[in-house]
């Protein structure tokens, strides 16, 4: 990686810190050698710079002594607690719920009080965490959104103030990633993001699990719970470890695409503040005076500004193009509006983008064994982000995708086949034992061989995601299909226009079905130079319309929409049904 300037550390009193060797010496040569009684002259010292032009730098020394084959062993012992705690629950209880279900029910999610103890597999150990003790030293609740439907359930270890610590973290986030086939890749993201100066990361290590159960009906003897991924929690505690500010701006984006939503992103002190609804979009887990935040989402939804300025203003360019590079080219295509915090040190404009949730990378063959066509629309290369105003407007710049194409270059080295290969086998050789041995064998979603040639293809996924991230650039850029509407007794079909970086000009397929698969069309119109359609009124039933763009150069992109099967996306179809009485409505997709 390139040598840049280094930003280790903010203090609350603005004091800026440079780590030794990261940013350099800050006297020139003839300094050095008037101090060993050579040439005398006056010191010469580098500018200081100011806190904005600074870059995030990860302190790289936390992550020396980690072994990436190391499996911790952890005790939990869950009981009964009280209401006031809301741990006055059972951990069938915990087990049984999804977020959604908590939702549902207008609760916070359930707890259990809990024991939380770190050994080997003879039991704890005398030094770590919880040995010797009896009494409850932490809080358990499930954690995770979709993921909390499956029958494996990913869990938040809370340890109470006063009641020790593991390797200087208090809340241990144990992930099953029961998604994800190899069970390996949001660990191996994180170790490929430690080697990379330009990002942040964050320590994982594996951990089995054992639970006893002394709630209601619980057994009271320790169960293996299988092989779990730690992964360290992003919180202040996380912040200061890393040389960050721990009084800084920290957000966690869930389905948050940077449009200033004037209605939920508000002060706190807004008599019309919702928290509940806030967090929807951003789970504030710093700062909770949010100027800076509506200041920067105001900037970046005024097109008055030149996108530039306010990239320049409220953005590291460097760090969010290797941000976007690195997941470019892992394929982890669940980025565009989720699975990352923005940070921001509290006495700096700037904010910064922080990884979470790498599951989903280098999926390609997976996918394919499961018939699924996850990857092959609009979610294949740059158009994946178009859908948010900021990474759209930053794309739209010549100083944005130069830097995103040299970050490409230069993590596409650094991702080489053989490094690929090396943390495949490493990881492999620690899972496969645990994973197909029970607990765990029951919800493998590959059988042994699948698991292989999954591993095996794996190093080659870079360069093909490389080559779609090129080829991205080429295509019309995707667009969003509106809902169908009566006028004068007509339907009338109309879609956002699409966006071409080489200027040409585009045109558009029309097509409406009575399926999904459009075998047999009702309407198939070509070479649309506007984004609208007129025909005829329907009669009363469910209806597809797909729209593709085009340009001069033969290329394609599908809209935004899409509808969703069994086997993943049918890619630009918008889904509408016309009732009796001719009243349109859309079919809306609810993830859960």
């Amino acid at each position: 990686m390139r040598a840049k300037r280094t930003l280790c550390a903010v203090l609350a009193a603005a004091l800026i810190i440079s780590l030794v060797g990261c940013g350099g010496s800050t006297q020139d040569p003839s300094a050095s050698q008037s101090a060993m009684g050579g040439n005398s002259g006056p010191v010469v010292k580098a500018e200081p710079a100011t806190l904005d032009e600074l870059q995030l730098r990860d302190k790289k020394l936390l992550y020396e002594n980690l072994d990436p084959t190391e499996v911790v062993t952890m005790y939990l012992t869950v009981s009964t607690g009280n209401a006031a705690e809301n741990t006055d629950h059972t951990w069938e209880e915990i087990n049984s719920y999804s977020v959604y279900d908590y939702d549902a029910m207008g609760v916070d999610r359930y707890q259990v009080a809990g024991l939380l103890q770190v050994g080997d597999e003879n039991g704890p150990l005398p030094g770590e965490l919880g040995f010797g003790q009896s009494a409850p030293n932490c809080t358990v609740q499930i954690r995770g959104q979709t993921s909390s439907k499956l029958p494996q359930k990913n869990y938040k270890i809370s340890v109470k103030d006063n009641k020790g610590e593991w390797r200087g973290q208090t809340t241990i986030a144990l992930n099953k990633h029961q998604s994800d086939g190899l069970r390996f890749r949001n660990k191996m993201a994180y170790d490929l993001m430690a080697g990379i100066d330009e990002m942040m990361s964050l320590r994982t290590t594996f951990v089995h699990l054992y639970v006893k159960d002394t709630t209601a009906g619980g057994s009271g003897q320790f169960v293996d719970y299988g092989l779990y991924t730690q992964v360290e929690q992003l919180n202040k505690t996380a912040l200061k470890t890393h040389g960050l500010d721990k009084n800084g701006h920290l957000y966690k984006i869930n389905l948050f695409e940077f449009y200033r939503y004037e209605d939920v992103i508000r002060m706190a002190d807004d008599p019309l503040y919702d928290l509940d609804a806030f967090e929807e979009l951003l789970e504030i887990k710093g700062d909770d005076d949010h100027s800076k935040l509506i200041q920067m989402l105001e900037a970046v939804n005024d097109y008055g500004r030149p996108a530039e300025d306010v990239l320049e203003e409220y953005f590291d360019i460097e760090n969010m193009a290797y941000w976007m590079a690195f997941h470019l080219l892992v394929g982890n295509r669940d980025t565009q509006s989720r699975n990352v915090y923005i940070y921001s040190p509290l006495n700096s404009n700037k904010w910064y983008f922080y990884s979470w949730d790498n599951d989903g990378m280098l999926k390609r063959t997976e996918y394919a064994l499961a018939d699924r066509s996850d990857g092959q629309g609009w979610e294949d290369g740059v158009s994946n982000y178009w859908g948010n105003v900021l990474f759209q407007r930053a794309l739209k710049t010549e100083t944005f995708r130069t830097a995103l194409d040299n970050a490409v270059e230069d993590l596409r080295a650094y991702l080489s086949p053989q490094r690929i290969d090396d943390m495949t086998e490493t990881y492999s050789a620690v899972v496969k034992p645990y994973l197909y041995q029970m607990p765990d064998i029951q919800y493998a979603p590959l059988t042994q061989t699948q698991y292989d040639e999954v591993a095996t293809a794996l190093n080659g996924e870079i360069e093909t995601n490389y080559r779609s991230y090129k080829e991205s650039y080429k295509k019309p850029m995707p667009f969003y299909i509106g809902v169908p509407r009566k006028e004068e007794e007509q339907m009338v079909y109309q879609w956002d226009a699409a966006y071409s970086f080489s200027g040409e000009a585009l045109t558009y397929t029309f097509e409406l079905a009575s399926d999904y698969t459009f075998a047999d069309p009702i309407i198939r119109q070509e070479d649309l130079l506007l984004p609208e359609y007129k025909g005829d009124l329907l009669p009363e039933g469910q209806y597809f319309m797909r729209v593709t763009a085009a340009n001069a150069g033969g290329y394609e992109q599908y809209a935004f929409d899409y509808y969703v099967i069994e086997t993943g996306k049918v890619y630009g179809v918008k889904c509408f049904y016309v009732d009796q009485d001719g009243v349109i409505t859309e079919d809306v997709y609810v993830e859960n």
